[in-house]
């Protein structure tokens, strides 16, 4: 909530930032849009942990969502700022840290946003934001031990080296195979992002005789 907060007070920079950077008159939607995707995200932060299951036998199964630990991103090149938190916001929500590779072409968005980050009390850690070629750090990304997921936005086509560097190291991959998503709109948030930025563990605790 911090985060949105500090962003509505700096929107109107922010969206002469991106009109200029994208020579169009769209920034103050897109940075409309950026603070509504943090408060759901911040809404859905104690909402998402789990289900419970009935089982055949005598007991019942907890399906509890966990963080996946530390997710990667090459982020859009479309929306610079709303794509970026469109991929951060659900996966600091439900726990995970984030190494974000900003927009190719309009990184300035990504580092002025490090700003908001910096006044918001993110603990140190929490939001990593890295500038430069997507396809020069897929490779280091995927063959990275340490990052456990690794979600490829990118207008690169990225997505086949990223699922085949990965799978040697059994890192969690969501790619877009070379298509454009509307953040914008319903493909920008929802369940999908949360799913993606958890994985299920379940406890079975049996019970009777």
């Amino acid at each position: 909530y911090y985060i949105a907060e500090n962003l509505s007070a700096r929107a109107e920079e922010f969206a002469r930032l991106l009109d200029q950077m994208q020579g169009g008159k769209t920034g103050a939607r897109e940075v409309e849009a950026t603070i509504s995707r943090l408060f759901t995200y911040a809404a859905w932060a104690d909402k998402y942990a789990g289900d419970v299951k009935g089982v055949p036998l005598r007991g019942i199964a907890l399906a509890m969502r966990a963080p996946l630990g530390v997710i990667g991103a090459f982020c859009s090149d479309e929306a610079p700022l709303l794509g970026l938190v469109s991929v951060m916001a659900p996966a600091i929500a439900m726990g995970n840290r984030t190494v974000l590779v900003a927009s190719e072409p309009f990184p300035l968005a990504a580092t002025a946003f490090y700003q908001v980050l910096d006044t918001s009390d993110v603990p140190g850690g929490v939001v990593n934001i890295l500038t430069g070629t997507h396809a020069d750090l897929a490779a280091q990304f995927s063959g990275h031990a340490d990052v456990d997921a690794l979600w490829s936005f990118s207008a690169s086509s990225l997505s086949q080296q990223i699922e085949e560097e990965s799978a040697g190291n059994l890192k969690r991959t969501w790619v877009n195979n070379g298509m454009a998503r509307d953040w914008l709109g319903s493909e920008g948030a929802g369940r999908t992002f949360l799913d993606q930025a958890t994985e299920v563990k379940t406890i079975w605790v049996p019970y009777g005789e």
